[in-house]
């Protein structure tokens, strides 16, 4: 039971730090540290990515009229007005195209080089430092943007080319810790003129294959043979995972249409200096 309770907390702070640009990385490690999980460190490295896809269904349920490229009602640009063309929408189909361009990058690094990366950066010290360096990042951006007029107010108006370079402000994350993979990207389309709410969006559609692909590379790597406890830890942590992204994905939408993500920024340093004096005390 207490394994359980555990697992509970760990989707809450899953579900809540996933979705705002603060690193469920940098949250997952000291949270590990207050209330370790009584499980390997293998399964440990497998949860943490898997209960995402808790997180990953609450996009796809909240934005499904958005995503979802099939169907004869509210299809605004069909390929054609009769046969099946008629039942799938282009819009949307082009979405999914620049979507893939996006992933193109983070694929490639998460395939081929995954553990190397993960070897060589996964550690308190570069946590702490993309959090910090993230932060400052969101305040210094906010504020040179700030009055000035977004180009791009409509995820479809992202062409191939934006998309691409978005896909490399990903790979940031990908590669060090603490990012923040939505924030990363956040970060990336703000600089590209493209806003706030249109970049949270973005962010949430990218999260659908890449968080997915990760989690399944991870569940294959470990192998299924969970245990009944271990099993159990698992759907916990990724249903609660999944509620409290519900509710955080809303909030957060909400909150963009009157502010900017300053805020967020403050609270990464905040967090950054927190890990790296838990660090250096040797409490992580």
């Amino acid at each position: 039971m207490t394994e359980i309770i555990k697992a509970i907390i760990f989707g809450l702070v899953e579900g809540i730090t996933e979705w705002l640009p603060v690193s469920s990385t940098g949250h997952m490690i000291l949270l590990n540290e207050i209330i370790k999980l009584d499980v390997s460190e293998e399964f440990y490295s497998m949860f943490q990515v898997v209960i995402q896809l808790g997180a990953i269904l609450a996009v796809v349920i909240l934005f499904f009229k958005n995503i979802w490229p099939f169907g004869k009602k509210d299809n605004k640009e069909p390929y054609s007005d009769k046969g099946i063309g008629s039942f799938i929408k282009k819009n949307i189909i082009n979405l999914w195209l620049h979507i893939i361009v996006s992933c193109i990058p983070a694929i490639i690094i998460g395939v081929f080089f995954d553990d190397f990366f993960e070897e060589l950066f996964y550690n308190y010290q570069t946590v702490a430092i993309m959090l910090i360096l993230v932060g400052v990042a969101f305040i210094v951006i906010e504020s040179f943007i700030k009055g000035k007029e977004a180009k791009i107010k409509d995820s479809r108006d992202i062409d191939y080319k934006l998309a691409f370079i978005i896909g490399l402000f990903q790979v940031i994350a990908a590669v060090f810790p603490g990012t923040s993979r939505s924030g990363a990207i956040i970060i990336g389309a703000l600089i590209l003129g493209i806003s706030r709410t249109v970049a949270a969006e973005y962010a949430f559609y990218l999260a659908i294959p890449v968080m997915f692909g990760a989690s399944l590379l991870k569940v294959v790597k470990f192998g299924f043979a969970f245990t009944s406890m271990e099993a159990a830890i698992l759907l916990v942590g990724t249903v609660v995972a999944f509620l409290v992204s519900l509710v955080i994905i809303k909030f957060l939408m909400n909150y963009i249409k009157k502010h900017d993500f300053k805020i967020f920024g403050w609270y990464r340093i905040v967090i950054g200096l927190v890990v790296l004096a838990c660090g250096l005390a040797g409490i992580i």
